[in-house]
């Protein structure tokens, strides 16, 4: 049994996920998801997985935990295994992914074994991506403004344009670790697409609009994409997902928008620098993609 430790918003959820759901293909193993961490947890909305998408998404009982770790591993206990005086009491089968690059050694995990991290790259579900886009389809259909928007897309040359601020910006914490994007990246993006494709039409989602309103003038058509919030800011990632390219932010959430297309035309453009702190994050970006 493999069982995944699922934490974060919805793209760290869906990272950790697929990382766990290959493995347990890769082993003929049953996946379990722990989500004991959401109790209390504040950020974002909650664990969405199966809200949200039709996937595989059973979760760890008291018992698959003890069975995989020997102890029923509550919260406490687990944040305590990141202190390095109690690295000893890492056992064989406990791994965590704290860095943003692949970890090659994941292939001699055990069959029984628990994950925790981040696992912030295509590599370690690639061979499995017919399974994962499967998975990460979503359970239920676009409605209203969402399916007026999804038509629209279908039928021009959409491009998606993610820019995260909110919940960084005003975060000196956050913002020191992950950094913002800045509006040379996106202007030179722009630059870039309007090179590669005839008459975009631009697709712009942010957690705050207003200031891409005031600060990214598009001398293109563009649609401001607003109206999803809390529970249903999913609906971005699925409208991101329909668009035929997609410039990203450093964000896990526009990751996934992109990687949901499936075109093999797609130009994907994502910032070189994913991390403002000193991270090898050089594998967090597939190998089609570009780089600014």
């Amino acid at each position: 049994m493999i069982i995944s430790h699922i934490i974060g918003g919805l793209g760290n959820q869906m990272f950790q996920y697929a990382a766990g759901r290959a493995l347990s293909l890769e082993r003929d193993v049953p996946l379990r998801l722990d989500i004991q961490d959401f109790a209390g947890y504040a950020l974002h909305n909650g664990y969405e997985l199966d809200r949200i998408f039709n996937c595989d998404a059973k979760l760890a009982t008291q018992e698959d935990l003890k069975s995989v770790l020997g102890w029923r591993a509550y919260s406490p206990i687990r944040k305590k295994l990141f202190n390095e005086k109690l690295l000893k009491l890492r056992g064989s089968r406990l791994f965590v992914d704290t860095q943003f690059r692949s970890w090659r050694q994941i292939k001699e995990v055990p069959d029984a074994c628990y994950l925790m991290g981040n696992w912030q790259t295509e590599q370690y579900f690639e061979k499995f991506q017919n399974v994962i886009r499967e998975d990460f389809s979503f359970r239920s259909p676009a409605v209203g403004r969402n399916d007026e928007l999804a038509a629209q897309i279908r039928s021009s040359m959409a491009v998606s344009l993610h820019v995260r601020r909110g919940d960084i910006a005003a975060n000196p914490a956050s913002l020191a670790f992950h950094g913002l994007c800045s509006l040379d990246y996106y202007r030179r993006a722009i630059a870039h697409i309007t090179e590669c494709i005839e008459k975009p039409t631009f697709y712009i989602f942010s957690d705050d609009i207003s200031w891409v309103r005031e600060n990214l003038q598009l001398a293109h058509p563009c649609h401001y994409v607003d109206h999803n919030k809390g529970a249903e800011s999913y609906n971005d990632m699925r409208l991101m997902s329909l668009c035929q390219h997609h410039i990203i932010a450093n964000s896990s959430f526009s990751w996934w928008g992109a990687w949901l297309n499936p075109s093999l035309e797609k130009i994907v453009i994502a910032p070189q620098r994913w991390f403002a702190a000193d991270f090898d994050s050089s594998d967090i970006i597939p190998a089609g993609w570009q780089k600014l």
